[in-house]
């Protein structure tokens, strides 16, 4: 770090801002602002990441933070903050939001009955505020997804905090004896090794698979959170490093990595350099999306309007909410009017239509309700406008032919109440076509009706969703169609065989026809064995699709609330996870534009354009 010394004052300044004294001498007022103008306030010098840092206590109540720390953090490149140990949630979460990364720091045991267990007696060292405090700043951080490094007690909040469970005693509880947890060694010395998964992302940053370590905790790892691996342990299967990696930046160690930062380990150092890295691909996905337009083309919420008390401007444990949608990111979100298909006489297909118009009013009345958050969308304008304003945008469409029934003027009447697209079927053959799932290819394809649906949808500038069709559909409807079609929640049929998923062929015929794709977060969809379909596996989706149709032609879909939901992305909180992994793949912020809503609005706007309503 570039250091600026005053000769006259004998005082070193760092670039960070950071000053240390080297001798007693008290420089004068105007020359020390002189020297803090001259040296610090230099307007392209780019900004670090903020690192926050969790605080132990003292006994008067005071917070604080080992100086190794904030040292580490420093020499790493990041901007630490010390958190204040308080339990004002409001407060916790405003601070949580503008942290670009986390450390949550070492201290005493936590309360068993967190992870719950019986606390053995006369073992615990607890602070049962500072476990509050712990537990509210790691849920708050972990809802918006800023990369996280736990440390010794850390690690152990985090293991507990997902799921997992500790031992309360590693002396008692585990019968391997051969190793002593807690050295009387400084923190600078390592006392025991450590071996190291080749394939995790600790290797990979410490260019190591084996290492020693310093110690001092009687508490360990036992059960691990689901989603998260070991990734190191001691010879006598300790557990001294967790992550959730690829698909969260999350990882713990049992050691203290700044106290050999401390004793200058150059190894250590890039623990702390990882999540000032991770922390600054973390601020710049979040300028990107103040900047930028992002919409999610398909949720099931209006489904969940049913719950007794349901609000979207609460954050409610469904998947989609405003709530969620702030910490995301995310600026705009199509709820879907759906109906499973039924029977397809009179009395059936008109109670279909009452049941969408229902969906659609109840939308309206649950943005209502909230329009100091949120409003309804029609036009891409709309959605800048509300941008502008702070607020949310809460798009329309219907899932499923099968709820305009057999009256083709209802498109019109629905087009007047929000609706932007309808999606022509759902899993069975309807009176419009065929579907892609369970077919008995009534049509062939459209039906006689189905293609007057389309050019009415044309003409009133409603967008013709291919999702769900089946392929002579498909065809049937880029040869009928003078405006762009969308898929508005389909995935790549190459890398994951289902009916629902697109070929090579009509990705490439959606981008001639200038619609878009929108790749869609079904663990169905995205990997064959669905209990392992991540994030990872939809970026690859993502980069499989703008390969073959093109980077104008591709964009999400999370099908919440209604079946999607992946490893790494489980609601519209986790949204800004896609936007790290495309900017760590090297999108370029056009490209992650285009992707996130560019696309999309483009294709509304042109079927919107020159409808005749």
């Amino acid at each position: 770090m570039k250091k600026i010394v005053s000769i006259i004052f004998s005082i070193c300044l760092s670039v960070s801002g950071s000053i240390y004294s080297q001798k007693t001498v008290t420089p004068s007022l105007p020359e020390l602002y002189k020297t803090i103008d001259s040296e610090f306030v230099d307007l392209r010098s780019g900004p670090a990441p903020l690192i926050g840092l969790s605080a132990g206590r003292t006994d008067k109540g005071s917070s604080v933070v080992q100086a190794t720390y904030i040292n580490a953090i420093l020499k790493a490149g990041g901007k630490p903050v010390i958190i204040p140990v308080i339990t004002d949630g409001i407060i916790l979460r405003d601070i949580v939001k503008d942290l670009d990364g986390l450390v949550m720091t070492g201290g005493e045991d936590i309360n068993p009955p967190y992870y719950k267990e019986t606390a053995i007696p006369d073992m615990n060292d607890i602070d049962s505020l500072r476990d509050i405090y712990d537990l509210v700043l790691l849920k708050l951080a972990t809802d918006r997804n800023v990369p996280i490094l736990g440390i010794c007690r850390g690690m152990q909040l985090i293991n507990v905090a997902f799921g997992g469970t500790l031992y309360q005693d590693i002396p008692t509880q585990v019968k391997d004896k051969s190793i002593n947890h807690k050295q009387t060694e400084p923190r600078e010395q390592g006392t025991h090794t450590i071996a190291i998964e080749k394939d995790s992302k600790l290797a990979q940053v410490l260019g190591v698979d084996e290492f020693l370590v310093n110690t001092f905790h009687h508490q360990a790892v036992k059960d691990l959170a689901p989603n998260f691996r070991a990734v190191a342990t001691t010879q006598d299967g300790v557990v001294e490093a967790i992550e959730a990696y690829p698909n969260r930046s999350v990882i713990g160690v049992q050691w203290h990595p700044e106290g050999h930062v401390y004793g200058g380990d150059t190894t250590m150092l890039k623990m702390f350099r990882l999540i000032v890295n991770e922390a600054n691909t973390f601020r710049k996905a979040k300028e990107l999306h103040k900047n930028i337009l992002s919409v999610d083309t398909h949720c099931d919420t209006p489904t969940e309007f049913k719950k007794a008390g349901f609000d979207i401007g609460k954050r409610e444990q469904n998947q989609v909410n405003i709530p969620k949608m702030e910490e995301g990111m995310l600026d705009a979100i199509f709820f879907a009017a759906y109906i499973a298909q039924g029977s397809r006489d009179k009395e059936s297909t008109q109670k279909a239509v009452d049941k969408i118009e229902n969906y659609i009013k109840e939308t309206h009345q649950q943005v209502e309700r909230n329009k100091d958050i949120c409003g309804i969308a029609y036009t891409a304008d709309d959605l800048i406008r509300l941008k502008n304003e702070g607020k949310k945008a809460v798009f329309i469409g219907i899932e499923n032919g099968y709820g305009i029934g057999k009256d083709i003027s209802n498109i019109a009447r629905f087009q007047k109440m929000g609706v932007n697209y309808i999606t022509l079927c759902h899993t069975k053959d309807n009176d419009i076509c065929d579907t892609s799932s369970d077919t008995k290819h009534e049509w062939n394809g459209l039906s006689p009706y189905g293609k007057e649906v389309v050019k009415e949808m044309n003409r009133l500038g409603v967008m013709v969703d291919v999702s769900h069709v089946g392929e002579k559909t498909f065809w049937d409807v880029i040869e009928l169609s003078t405006k762009p079609v969308i898929a508005s929640h389909s995935s790549v049929q190459a890398l994951c065989y289902h009916d629902r998923n697109l070929t090579d062929k009509q990705m490439q015929a959606i981008a001639k026809n200038g619609g878009v794709v929108q790749i869609c977060l079904v663990d169905l969809f995205i990997n064959k064995d669905k209990s392992k379909a991540s994030l990872t596996d939809a970026i690859d989706h993502i980069d499989y699709a703008v390969k073959v149709a093109g980077i104008d032609h591709v964009g999400i879909a999370s099908d919440f609330d209604g079946g999607g939901g992946l490893i790494g992305c489980q609601g519209n909180n986790d949204m800004i996870n896609i936007t790290v992994k495309l900017l760590e793949r090297g999108y370029s912020d056009k490209d992650i534009e285009k992707i996130w809503g560019g696309n999309f609005l483009r294709v509304m706007s042109e079927v919107q354009k020159g409808a005749k309503i």
